[in-house]
Parts: structure tokens; C-alpha cells; sequence
């Protein structure tokens, strides 16, 4: 583990801290409407604030980039990218399916990504080239099941039309799978690497849901729909992951139901 990964656990763990003492005291919550089914809290905006100073003090040099606060610049050509609740409908709703995520990206790959889920006290990590792990523990997949055999996470947002995610849930079901959606993408990339669900499939997600998540599922031996990290913090992009078993089938499905939506 890097310095960097060990310092960012760190950070991810504090952040987790002051999110669950939100999360816990749901009576007292401020929340506001960014569009519709698209919400943001209080708790949102400052445990990013203050993931955003830890990293700041740690790396100062490096660029910060999330999704309630301005990016900040940085010179070092490193750029943490940041969600510290990712899965804010289910924080405001008091569902324990939230994450705080970090990725480290530079030169357009994403050198580093943790996923902390504070509800259950799991941490997934994974460096790039070093493997995945979940609380010190190494991840490594290796199902051989088929989508018939398994659960595939999908996702959906007001992000795009709902012909695609009607198309993918029949197709998904058509094809003997089970489907599953808890409201948090990077949770439900965790939860392909450490073998829960065969695959997670959504049409467009932002740049600090994802890449962290893709980054853990490739290091533990998963398969991931390639991208440029630098061109997703710019504009987002499809994600599909899958075991290897399942990936070639699952990108099919995927690039199949999102075309409905052309």
C-alpha cells in the first residue's frame, strides 16, 4: 500500500465519521431539491468540505474535483475526485446504502480508489497494479456463474431517458438474471469486486461515482468498460463492469438497451 492509499483511508474513514452522525440524527437534516429525484442535504456539502481540507492538507499540490463544491486547482497533475455520500436518496430517506468515495486519478488513469460504507464498517481499496481489498483483506474474483445463475446492480438517474433502463431490466430478466438497484453506484461496484452481485451496468454515471468503483473491480481480477478517467470527470460516461464470466455478455445487453435511448 502507498502512502498516498494508506493517507486516503484516513480521509475516508474521518469523512465516514462525521457523514454517520448525520445520517443518525435524521430529525434535524436540512435538504433541498437540485432537481427531481435529485437531492442534496447539508451533510452532503460539508463532510465534502471537510474531505476537501484533509486532502488539502495532505496533498496540496494536487487538484480536488466533486460534485457540490467548485474544483480546486492543483499543480502536482494528480486530481482527487470526490463523492462523500454517494447515495444521498437513500442518506435522506435513512436507508444504510450510502458511501463516502475518493478516486486518485493522473494521466488519465485511476491510480487509486476507496469506497468507505461507515453503516457497515467496510472498506474497499484498491491501487493500481497492487489488487483490491476489502478491510485489509484481498479480493480476488473468480466466478465462474452465468447472468442465469446470479444478480447483475444496475443503475438509473434523471440523467437519461427511461427507455434505456426499461430495455436493460427486460433484457436483464429475459436473459434468466436476477437484477438488483440500491440507490448507490460506487456501493454497487464494491459489491461486484468483492463477488456480491455478477455485474453493474448503467447507462451514464459521473466521474466520483464511478472510478473508484472500476479501479477495484479491475484490480480483483474483474473486467471494466474502458475509459479515459480525465475525459469522465468532464463529461461521464456508460459503466459496465462484470466478472469475467459475465462481462462480454453483459456489455452486449447494455450497449443494446442504451441504444434505445439514441
Amino acid at each position: 500500500m502507498t502512502d498516498r492509499t494508506a493517507q486516503l483511508i484516513d480521509i475516508c474513514q474521518e469523512a465516514g465519521r462525521l457523514a454517520l452522525k448525520y445520517f443518525k440524527d435524521q430529525d434535524t437534516l436540512v435538504i433541498d431539491h437540485k432537481g427531481h429525484q435529485d437531492f442534496v442535504s447539508q451533510a452532503d456539502r460539508n463532510v465534502e468540505l471537510l474531505t476537501r481540507d484533509l486532502l488539502a492538507k495532505a496533498f496540496p499540490d494536487d487538484a480536488i474535483v466533486g460534485e457540490e463544491h467548485a474544483p480546486s486547482p492543483g499543480s502536482s497533475g494528480f486530481t482527487w475526485v470526490i463523492d462523500t455520500i454517494d447515495g444521498t436518496t437513500n442518506f435522506i430517506n435513512g436507508i444504510p446504502a450510502w458511501t463516502v468515495v475518493v478516486a486518485g486519478v493522473q494521466n488519465g488513469e485511476t491510480q487509486i480508489g476507496v469506497i468507505h460504507d461507515p453503516c457497515n464498517g467496510e472498506t474497499y481499496v484498491a491501487t493500481k497494479g497492487q489488487g483490491a481489498h476489502l478491510n485489509g483483506a484481498p479480493m480476488v474474483l473468480n466466478d465462474a456463474r452465468t447472468l442465469s445463475k446470479g444478480t447483475v446492480g444496475i443503475g438509473y438517474s434523471n440523467r437519461v431517458d427511461d427507455k434505456g433502463i426499461v430495455a436493460l431490466v427486460s433484457a436483464v430478466v429475459a436473459e434468466g438474471s436476477m437484477f438488483y438497484r440500491n440507490a448507490s453506484g460506487a456501493l454497487s461496484l464494491a459489491y461486484v469486486a468483492a463477488g456480491r452481485l455478477l455485474g453493474y451496468t448503467e447507462e451514464h454515471m459521473n466521474a466520483w461515482d464511478c472510478l473508484a468503483g472500476q479501479l477495484i473491480v479491475a484490480e480483483a481480477g474483474g473486467r471494466v468498460e474502458r475509459q479515459d478517467a480525465d475525459a469522465m470527470i468532464r463529461d461521464g460516461g456508460r459503466v459496465v463492469v462484470g466478472t469475467p464470466a459475465v462481462f462480454d455478455r453483459l456489455l452486449e445487453i447494455s450497449k443494446s438497451a442504451f441504444a434505445q435511448t439514441d
